[in-house]
């Protein structure tokens, strides 16, 4: 992820960084200047720099980011805005969709308007997730994974097959996780649906799941150094070896990795959960056409979703991406097919129900 990672070893990742400029802006002319803003509500680095200032000198557009670090807090922060927002992209993960969807925050994408659309692999923006009540809800871009990283000088690898070795006493101070996403990989190490699917039908029994889980986080609390915020705080944290172990999205494991720093990661025994982020259109968002050029143009060419991948370590969905990465980048974002069978994708039927208890969950964790 972020390039101003400071390294107390003199790790400095610029090589990465020369090898994301992107050879010409050409890709843009087709779009015509129009003038005007885009307002992108969206995670670090999904916007690669080069692509912001080559757009804004061919479109006239300025491109005005606002980071965010997590789904729920998007959601809240949209909702209050209806039904005028401030926003125009914002990136929502796929199983997430019916939460947006249902509460009218996200408008249908008209497909006819991204006459680059063609450039995404299919296998993401025809499969049965990105279709909802016939619609199109959003332009996938990146898909990843929630794995264990572990600093490989310190930690040894028989000690990652296992979610459990993650709450031992033995590395009592040096994990690091975000609760919502340990609260699924928690219900799914126990043997449970993390996606609660399998409890539409007996919400009581999905309370049941959510407390379990909570009361195991909130037992072991003592043993993890900090609940963090955001891929770039992780990343700090193992280069300062604040910790040696996080669970954490592969996309900011992936850049560590393609850096040199010696970090890997891995898909334990018991499972984890894969996702794939999209680019979506606000409801009544301010800028509609700008938003459609924004999109067309992030979706013109395979080295636009390298850059993506190159400064966000997450995989592209955009075919032929893997053309412009290197063989450290494409290391980077690799599984064996024994890590890749433990891999479940996040589900949106019963986020309504999931989220309606996990969140209440997390803050009472935090208020522990």
């Amino acid at each position: 992820m972020s390039k101003l990672i400071l390294n107390r070893r003199k790790f400095l990742g610029t090589t990465a960084a020369t090898a994301g400029i992107l050879a010409s802006p050409a890709y843009l002319r087709r779009a015509h200047a129009a003038g005007g803003e885009v307002n992108v509500w969206t995670y670090n680095d999904f916007v690669p720099a080069d692509f912001k200032k080559d757009f804004e000198k061919d479109t006239g557009i300025q491109i005005n980011v606002r980071l965010v670090d997590d789904q729920g807090k998007q959601f809240n922060l949209l909702a209050a805005e209806q039904p005028n927002p401030t926003v125009d992209i914002m990136t929502v993960a796929g199983h997430r969709f019916l939460q947006f969807i249902e509460n009218d925050l996200l408008q249908p994408l008209d497909v006819d308007r991204l006459p680059n659309w063609s450039t995404i692999n299919p296998v993401f923006s025809e499969s049965d997730w990105s279709t909802i009540n016939g619609n199109k809800w959003g332009a996938p871009i990146l898909s990843g994974m929630e794995v264990l990283a572990y600093n490989n000088e310190l930690v040894p690898e028989e000690d990652v097959q296992s979610w459990m070795t993650f709450f031992s006493d033995k590395y009592k101070g040096q994990t690091a996780y975000t609760i919502q996403d340990m609260m699924s990989i928690v219900m799914l190490m126990k043997g449970y649906d993390g996606n609660m699917v399998a409890y539409l039908d007996d919400p009581e029994r999905a309370a049941e799941i959510v407390a379990e889980a909570r009361d195991f986080l909130i037992e072991k609390k003592p043993l993890v150094r900090k609940y963090y915020d955001g891929g770039a705080e992780v990343q700090q944290m193992f280069v300062n070896q604040d910790i040696a172990m996080a669970c954490a999205w592969n996309g900011p494991i992936a850049a560590l990795m393609a850096d040199g720093f010696p970090v890997s990661m891995t898909i334990p025994k018991e499972g984890s959960y894969g996702f794939v982020y999209t680019y979506n259109i606000a409801n009544n968002c301010p800028n509609l056409d700008n938003a459609y050029t924004f999109l067309n143009a992030i979706l013109a060419e395979p080295e636009i979703g390298a850059a993506m991948t190159r400064a966000s370590g997450f995989i592209s969905t955009f075919k032929g991406a893997d053309a412009y990465l290197t063989d450290a980048e494409k290391a980077a974002s690799s599984f064996s097919e024994e890590e890749l069978a433990n891999l479940q994708f996040f589900r949106a039927e019963a986020n309504e129900m999931k989220y309606g208890l996990v969140d209440p969950a997390v803050e009472a964790i935090k208020a522990a």
